[in-house]
């Protein structure tokens, strides 16, 4: 790892947190991950390789342990890496914040926004059965989130349960409703269409814990 040859130490910590991927592999592991490939699911355009260096580099300075888990090896942060939470969220602040929000023009992947609603279910607004919901985004395959009182998973193929809800969307529009861009009323405007039941369409978008930064409003910009 190249040295900017300082003293201080935003630089020193910079030479390690500064390169591409590092402080989403962070992000990753305070949101719940800690096996390889559930990382990797969360940052899906990270190659295996760049993966294992960056969780090596984290490893090394102190940031990450490596531990035997219940199903094989897991990665876990230390007191040093947990503190590391204040630096992701002050940055996803600032992002949310002073960043363009335009979903429509953005480059975005479906699975981590699939895998952050599927981290913030309300369970206690659920319904008492199990159930999927179905998400048809624009052309993509299909996906399945199994919902009981107490689980939420994300699966390729409903796994055999009723499924009494289809989320049809374009990308733009659901990535709009949580991040908080637009309201849910205003992302149905955008293409964002929930069939099913009417009691359980009207109760849909309280079954979730939006975006951890959707309420931070953007700044106005200069007239």
């Amino acid at each position: 790892m190249a040295s900017y040859g300082q003293f201080c130490s935003v630089a020193r910590a910079h030479e390690l947190l500064g390169g591409r991927w590092t402080l989403l592999v962070v992000r990753e592991l305070l949101c719940g991950a800690s096996r390889f490939n559930d990382i990797r699911r969360g940052i899906p355009r990270i190659s295996r390789t760049m993966l294992s260096k960056r969780l090596q580099e984290l490893t090394f300075a102190g940031a990450v342990a490596h531990v035997d888990g219940a199903h094989g090896p897991e990665y876990a942060l230390t007191e040093a890496g947990k503190e590391l939470a204040n630096l992701v969220s002050a940055l996803g602040t600032w992002g949310q914040r002073w960043l363009p929000r335009s979903a429509k023009d953005e480059d975005n992947d479906l699975d981590p926004l699939l895998i952050d609603m599927q981290r913030r279910v309300r369970f206690a607004s659920l319904p008492r059965h199990p159930l999927v919901v179905r998400f048809q985004i624009d052309r993509r395959a299909a996906r399945f989130m199994l919902l009981t009182p107490n689980e939420a998973s994300l699966c390729a193929q409903n796994p055999g349960f009723p499924e009494p809800v289809v989320i049809r969307s374009r990308l733009h529009a659901l990535v709009s409703w949580w991040r908080g861009d637009a309201t849910f009323t205003e992302a149905q405007r955008m293409g964002l269409e929930v069939e099913g039941p009417r009691a359980l369409v009207r109760v849909f978008p309280g079954w979730f814990d939006r975006y951890q930064f959707a309420a931070v409003a953007p700044m106005p910009k200069n007239p």
